[in-house]
């Protein structure tokens, strides 16, 4: 039977894990894990990828630095988060603010340190990102257009960081990135929709404040309608192997998406839109090794004579 002050402690963890949003960290390794071992590094061998502690550094560090964003994000969206998010927000409160700012800093430190392992480059790379983080959560994103755009860059640069490490410039990765960057920019505008209520009182002025939701609608119809460019230029421009089935189906749930956001005006449909969006990243985060199963299968093979 716990005590009353260990389920104020295992609580307090729930918190934080709650703040840096811990279930999605392991999506962002298995993200980087897999674009270096089928887009990035796709002329090594994958186990040489998986088992190359340089890369481990990297990633690790990326996703230290993708928590202390979240945590400087929460700290100063905690006034928006009250009336946006109440029940996430009273869980995100058994951790002082004090709290978080320590856990913040301490994460940026071990980070940096860490990246400087790899080279004074790096170092200076995520010193860079964990700046811009915080300029960001700071003051950027209290402004239209600015905001929405610096959150989508932010989102895909710990990718452009492994990317400087392999030193393999393809233009597919630009192509694979000009596709995960509209979705992640459609999705932060749909945030700004489904988060009116909070941006309002806290003085954000996102797309929908400053210019109202049909301008926001009209807006996100474009950046979803143009999301077929880099569709069109990855299954028809480079070989994709299987994923090209990914990006087929991807447009479909894309146009119905387009439908149901004309049809949306409460806050619970523009959640729904915002989990389209999040399942359409995931999906495509395990769809990547459809671009050469055989690697798995090699794999298992190579595992298995271990």
């Amino acid at each position: 039977m716990l005590t009353r002050k260990s389920k104020l402690t295992l609580m307090k963890i729930l918190s934080l894990f709650s703040v840096v949003r811990g279930y999605n960290i392991p999506i962002i390794v298995l993200a980087q894990y897999l674009s270096s071992i089928f887009i990035l590094a796709k002329d090594e061998r994958a186990l040489d990828v998986i088992l190359d502690w340089r890369l481990f550094i990297l990633v690790f560090v990326s996703t230290l630095t993708i928590a202390s964003g979240y945590i400087i994000n929460n700290f100063y969206d905690a006034q928006k988060d009250l009336i946006n998010r109440p029940n996430k927000s009273m869980l995100d409160r058994l951790v002082s603010q004090q709290t978080k700012l320590k856990v913040y800093f301490g994460l940026n430190f071990l980070a940096t340190g860490l990246a400087y392992i790899i080279s004074w480059r790096a170092a200076f790379f995520f010193a860079a990102y964990i700046f811009l983080i915080w300029f960001y959560s700071h003051k950027l994103k209290k402004y239209p257009i600015v905001g929405n755009l610096t959150a989508s860059v932010l989102a895909v640069m710990p990718f452009f960081g492994i990317l400087l490490y392999f030193k393999n410039f393809y233009h597919v990765i630009f192509a694979h990135a000009g596709f995960l960057f509209l979705l992640i920019l459609i999705r932060e505008m749909i945030k700004d929709l489904e988060n009116i209520k909070g941006d309002l009182v806290s003085d954000y002025q996102t797309i929908p404040v400053r210019f109202g939701t049909n301008v926001s609608k009209k807006m996100i119809t474009a950046l979803t309608i143009a999301t077929v460019i880099p569709v069109f230029i990855l299954v028809e421009k480079y070989d994709v192997g299987y994923m090209d089935i990914y990006f087929y189906i991807a447009l479909i749930i894309l146009m119905y998406f387009i439908r149901l956001l004309w049809k949306s005006e409460t806050r619970e449909e523009y959640v729904q839109l915002h989990m389209i969006l999040k399942t359409l990243i995931v999906a495509g985060v395990f769809c990547i090794v459809l671009i050469d199963p055989t690697v798995l299968v090699n794999g298992k093979k190579l595992l298995a004579g271990l």
